[in-house]
């Protein structure tokens, strides 16, 4: 399997991770459990918000963001929303990339102010782990609520999309 074949699989993953826990947070009551929703839906923001950011490096733009997250929380219906645009974005991104793409570094500032220097592939590779991380903190917050967080595994992923991978 290459690297850019990888990258495009846990990229259409990162999705598929994000619909299933963006679907499964509608469980939450947004009377009872308001605090836990919100604290859910910032963790989601920030993971959104950086990948915006993150965006913006890749295609060597600026950005308007001046943080990791927004002062101002969006609905859950609005986060899905962005968050799918975004995640069609990368796809579509990574998919035109070529090796030589791929590899090549490009400096960028942190909103901290900081200066990076990241390959495009590790660029790509950051926002899969980071959204990763962070999905587990809003499973955490389920969890505690007594509710299943999914499933949010590649391997699940892999053979819910490819049934054909659990046949010998």
């Amino acid at each position: 399997m290459s690297n850019a074949h990888l990258l495009t699989s846990l990229l259409q993953y990162k999705a598929w991770a994000n619909q299933e826990l963006l679907t499964d947070l509608q469980r939450l009551d947004s009377v009872t459990q308001q605090a836990e929703l919100h604290a859910a839906l910032r963790i989601l923001n920030h993971i959104h918000v950086v990948e915006c950011i993150f965006a913006a490096n890749l295609q060597g733009i600026s950005h308007h963001y001046n943080a990791t997250n927004t002062t101002e929380t969006p609905t859950l219906e609005a986060l899905r929303q962005a968050v799918v645009e975004t995640d069609r974005w990368y796809l579509d991104y990574a998919a035109g990339l070529s090796a030589e793409q791929l590899a090549e570094r490009l400096n960028f500032n942190f909103v901290d102010g900081d200066t990076g220097c990241m390959s495009r592939e590790e660029m790509l590779a950051h926002i899969i782990t980071h959204g990763g991380y962070h999905r587990g903190a809003v499973g955490r917050i389920m969890a505690q609520l007594q509710l299943a967080p999914p499933r949010d595994i590649y391997t699940r992923f892999l053979h819910q999309t490819e049934p054909q991978r659990r046949k010998p």
